[in-house]
């Protein structure tokens, strides 16, 4: 998946009047400009005190708070403590059974969900094995968010009062993971149907199980919902939660001045703007986000060693102290390191194995090796390589860096700056990015697992823009789809991420932390990317009691 800009909206004029302040960083807070001071971890200290309400703040106001046919993280903030999934990611990234309470495997095919009993929606009615066969039928649905999650189930059944049998066409090494995201959502089918197209949209009730229930959506304005009573599990330390929504300096202004508790930063740059002001704490957590160069096929950088060459010649630690305020790190493979949900050390190593191909800071014999590979190349040094931008900060400090480092090896560099709607259309459509050789971009993978990503290099895949082909890659890649052990899959990962970076297929650039950003007062939530699919307010509370 990869990011796109948020989208200004609407904001209260207290927020938007709220002045800035100047205050200096507390201590224990912020990051140095140095991006290998920030410390990342997956939660912060349990909450001990209760909380009437907390004010928090989105990007943007959602389009709709069904998730299967609007999947926006706006709306997924908010709904995560009001919808609960089969399956549940936590705050390390690893998943847990959860409405379903276990499964059973008789075969590598066959998949068996014993439901958790005791649960109920919040209109009061209980969470049946109809509703969730029902739940899993609509995901399932081609023309759902989620359909293609689906894609290798071959049948899905009621095979007993509060269980669920599921059969596949072949092995499925991440669909566990698939039900701790949205493809997990068990909704109450009576609301649902009742609700018909209006579903998910203001007035609507939110036909869910979790911690917390929709009470109001006044749109243009905000989101509140309130703790659910009867709630299954443990109640929530916070009553209420009320969302607005502010971006750019609105958002930060509203943070530094006290007029909101808290919000999950998108923007590093966001991230860099809030760094040690007075009041309020950041907090830096695991997330499967990179910033990544996309190279196309139409010039210079269609060779992989000229893809090599650059890789090797990039300024990484440049980039993230001068484009986004130490807030990303120099990065050597195109995930961030909240996709190892398992086998860590594994993927540790192999992360470290990749350092020598993309360099935090190029030395001198980085850049001899850069330049001896364009020269035996033979690429034409004059052919200008084209940089598809636009012009928001850091992407403008990386389109300039790669232009630096295609300078140092020989090569020319030209940077092409478009509007920020033209420039989301080069990753889905080939005519416009014709003309362009490589794409400054960034990139996420909704599940916590390398493998889920390098799919995107098999053979006519259509993130492929450079034509790799490799058969023996298709292969592995495949089979570890197909292999159910994490050991033995977390070896294969291993194995096609070496192919992926040695190739450049892509050229990692950095990894970008999640980011919370707390009230000095408050404490519990994650830190790590956990929170789109985690209860992460049911968590939230005063640091004393």
């Amino acid at each position: 998946m990869r990011r796109t800009a948020p989208v200004a909206g609407a904001v209260l004029a207290a927020l938007l009047a709220a002045g800035c302040s100047g205050a200096t960083k507390p201590a224990g807070s912020g990051a140095a400009a140095d991006a290998s001071k920030l410390t990342l971890t997956p939660t912060t200290a349990a909450a001990k005190g209760e909380l009437p309400e907390a004010r928090w703040l989105l990007e943007d106001e959602p389009d709709s708070l069904d998730l299967d046919t609007q999947g926006s993280s706006a709306g997924r903030v908010v709904l995560t403590n009001v919808c609960e999934r089969l399956y549940q990611l936590q705050p390390d990234m690893t998943t847990k059974p959860f409405l379903a309470e276990s499964v059973e495997t008789p075969d590598d095919t066959t998949l068996v969900l014993k439901l958790r009993s005791g649960v109920t929606f919040h209109d009061g009615t209980p969470m049946t094995a109809d509703d969730v066969l029902w739940s899993l039928q609509r995901h399932a649905d081609p023309d759902m968010e989620q359909g293609d999650e689906f894609e290798n189930v071959a049948s899905m059944k009621k095979t007993g009062d509060r269980e669920i049998t599921l059969t596949f066409k072949a092995p499925d090494a991440l669909f566990l993971k698939a039900l701790a995201g949205d493809a997990g959502i068990v909704w109450n089918k009576e609301q649902v149907e009742k609700a018909g197209r209006d579903f998910g949209t203001p007035g609507q009730p939110d036909a869910c199980t979790g911690p917390y229930r929709l009470a109001n959506w006044k749109s243009g304005d905000s989101i509140t919902i309130e703790r659910y009573d009867d709630y299954w599990g443990e109640a929530p330390l916070t009553q209420r939660v009320t969302f607005r929504w502010a971006t750019d300096s609105a958002l930060v202004n509203a943070l530094t001045t006290g007029a909101a508790d808290g919000a999950y930063a998108e923007s590093p740059n966001t991230a860099a703007a809030l760094d040690g002001k007075k009041g309020i704490t950041q907090y830096y957590g695991p997330s499967t986000s990179s910033l990544v160069l996309i190279p196309t096929a139409r010039g210079g950088l269609k060779d992989p060693a000229v893809r090599r060459a650059l890789s090797l010649a990039l300024d990484r630690k440049g980039i993230a102290a001068s484009g986004y305020g130490g807030m990303v790190q120099p990065w050597s493979t195109p995930v961030g390191s909240g996709a190892w949900g398992y086998e860590k050390p594994v993927f540790e190593a192999a992360q470290r194995a990749a350092d020598p191909v993309a360099p935090a800071s190029p030395d001198a014999e980085d850049i001899a090796a850069a330049k001896k590979l364009v020269k035996d190349s033979g690429v034409d040094p004059a052919a200008p390589i084209v940089i598809g931008t636009d012009a928001s900060q850091g992407r403008t400090v990386v389109a300039n860096a790669v232009r630096s480092a295609l300078q140092r090896i020989g090569l020319t560099g030209q940077i092409k700056t478009v509007p920020t709607a033209q420039f989301e259309q080069f990753y889905s459509d080939p005519e416009a990015r014709s003309g362009i050789d490589v794409l400054v971009g960034d990139w996420y993978i909704s599940k916590a697992d390398p493998i889920g990503f390098y799919d995107n290099a098999l053979t006519g895949s259509s993130n492929n823009w450079v034509g790799f082909a490799d058969p023996a890659y298709d292969a592995t890649v495949k089979k570890a789809l197909a292999t159910l052990d994490d050991a033995e899959r977390a070896k294969l990962a291993a194995e096609v991420q070496k192919k992926f970076t040695d190739a450049a297929v892509w050229i990692s650039v950095a990894q970008v932390p999640s980011v919370l950003v707390l009230d000095e007062k408050l404490t519990g939530p994650p830190a790590s990317m956990a929170y789109l699919y985690y209860p992460w307010a049911a968590d939230l509370g005063a640091k004393k009691g």
